[in-house]
């Protein structure tokens, strides 16, 4: 059983037989479908069923011989509306199966942006049809979580908020010069790092550090697209799961300046959202390339 399947309503499937009927019902009744050449020239094809408009279930594999579809795995996926990256979109498969990471090195994380490509089929379908360059490209952002909590937002005043939006844009700047082998930019960057840690580290003796940081963004466990994210919320929404009339929760948070949508289970999120209070947890990074006629 795929762990997120609880994210989007699901966490009562327990028994093996309660998840192959949950997939034939995809196989059966897709409302997407997609078909694609991959990697080895082998027809690859994903089943796609919605379960409450923007959360469902994606099936993929490829048809046998005997005309029989042959399961290669399945993932539960949710479709985020808000924002997109602007920084170009690399894409890279996965050793074990026919499935993409879209990774991205976007300047207001600090972070290389690493993602579960959500349309591998259109992404084949491209690349067949002779793109080559996918750096120009962006990408939709989602994400999943299975535990959250929400934090009281931090008190700021209005030159406060002007000061630390001046400071991320500098430091994007610079970010990006160092990149390029800015010798000025990389020593600004580590001395605004030292002046930080010394900040921190005096300011923690008397303060909760949740007090003190008011966003992040960095990599969780293993999984090379989880994240553990503290940001801010935007706007909340209730949807419910269409088979299992489980409430998920739709979120968009703004973390480091980058905005995406956030599905998670209403059992599993401690605390009431609302726009300008804190969500804090850990997510599974999806993404849907938009892809463009060239």
């Amino acid at each position: 059983m795929h762990s997120f399947l609880r994210a989007i309503g699901f966490g009562n499937l327990k028994k093996n037989k309660e998840i192959d009927d949950l997939l034939n019902e995809v196989i059966e009744k897709p409302t997407r479908l997609q078909v694609a050449k991959d990697s080895n020239g082998n027809e690859f094809t994903e089943f796609s069923r919605e379960f409450g408009g923007c959360i469902g279930i994606t099936a993929c594999g490829e048809y046998g011989d005997d005309g029989e579809f042959e399961l290669d795995y399945y993932y539960p996926y949710f479709c985020g509306t808000e924002g997109a990256t602007t920084a170009g979109v690399e894409v890279e498969k996965h050793s074990e199966k026919e499935s993409y990471a879209g990774i991205c090195d976007d300047m207001k994380l600090g972070v290389t942006l690493i993602f579960y490509l959500q349309n591998a089929a259109d992404f084949l379908n491209e690349k067949s049809h002779g793109r080559k360059n996918f750096n120009s490209l962006t990408a939709t952002l989602s994400a999943l979580s299975l535990e959250g909590k929400i934090l009281l937002p931090i008190k700021k005043s209005e030159k406060q908020i002007a000061d630390t939006k001046k400071n991320s844009q500098n430091r994007n700047h610079l970010i990006a010069a160092a990149r390029e082998g800015d010798e000025d930019a990389i020593e600004n960057l580590t001395l605004e790092d030292i002046d930080t840690y010394s900040m921190i580290s005096r300011r923690i003796v008397n303060e909760d550090i949740l007090s003190i940081v008011d966003t992040y963004f960095m990599p969780y466990g293993i999984e090379s697209d989880q994240y553990a994210i503290l940001g801010e919320i935007l706007t909340t929404s209730l949807i419910k799961n269409s088979r299992t009339e489980e409430d998920i929760y739709v979120l968009t948070i703004n973390c480091n300046d980058l905005i995406f949508d956030l599905c998670i289970n209403k059992k599993d999120l401690m605390g009431e959202p609302a726009p300008g209070r804190r969500f804090k947890g850990n997510i599974w990074m999806q993404g849907h390339i938009n892809f463009e006629e060239f």
